[in-house]
């Protein structure tokens, strides 16, 4: 009685089945295909920056990008080289962008003359007397063969890359990192750091202010991360 009652559970446990293949219908993947298809979604940083770097990052720097020397001269600070956050916040409202994370950053472009090369470390910058400003800021820009992995100014800056638009914060942060790399490679790549004392310079970049559970902003120098250089004489 037992083995009759089995079969007819299990032939309306076969009829139920057909039913709902022939009403909903189901695909059959196999695993490579599932591995396959995951491996398709994986961020691939490289190729976003491909997509943005020419279409959308450098027009933004082109039409965007504020006059460095106008920027700082807005910026008032003490004989220490501080500034107040409150005064900083309406400067940056005007000419930048707060983040979420509360840095203040910038889109900027200037020219001036190189008066100083610290290439002791892969971190290395010029110092530059800004056409148009005589104020107490130092102006440095990376020229190094590395750039610090948590400065973010170049994405944070042009406005359109939103944390938001990706699945993960590792994504969101790995966009910085390539972007870093490609101004490493293509703004500074054929840089020779070794000629560059007494030049001119003319440039577009960004820099960012960090000013997070702050009141007082240390403003004696600030570092900007190039995305066009050109040197002169």
């Amino acid at each position: 009685m037992k083995q009759k009652t089995i079969k007819i559970i299990v032939a309306i446990s076969a009829l139920l089945f057909l039913l709902l293949v022939g009403r909903y219908g189901f695909t059959v993947v196999k695993i490579e295909d599932v591995e396959k298809a995951a491996q398709s979604e994986v961020f691939d940083p490289i190729a976003y920056v491909d997509g943005i770097w020419d279409a959308k990052l450098m027009p933004a720097f082109d039409e965007n990008a504020i006059d460095l020397s106008k920027v700082l001269s807005e910026i008032q600070v003490d004989s220490n080289g501080a500034t107040s956050k409150e005064d900083l916040i309406n400067i940056t409202n005007e000419y930048g962008l707060i983040t979420v994370g509360e840095a203040h950053v910038y889109m900027v472009k200037g020219s001036g003359k190189i008066v100083s090369v610290n290439t002791d470390t892969s971190l290395g910058t010029i110092e530059v007397t800004l056409d148009g400003y005589d104020g107490l800021i130092k102006v440095l820009i990376y020229v190094g063969t590395r750039i610090p992995s948590d400065e973010t100014s170049v994405r944070d800056a042009v406005g359109f890359i939103s944390f938001g638009d990706f699945k993960e914060q590792t994504e969101y942060g790995k966009v910085s990192s390539e972007i870093n790399k490609r101004v490493l490679s293509e703004v500074l790549g054929g840089v020779d750091t070794n000629t560059l004392m007494g030049k001119t310079v003319t440039f577009k970049g960004a820099f960012n202010i960090r000013t997070f559970n702050l009141i007082q902003i240390d403003l004696k120098e600030i570092k900007i991360v190039p995305v066009e250089i050109e040197l002169g004489d």
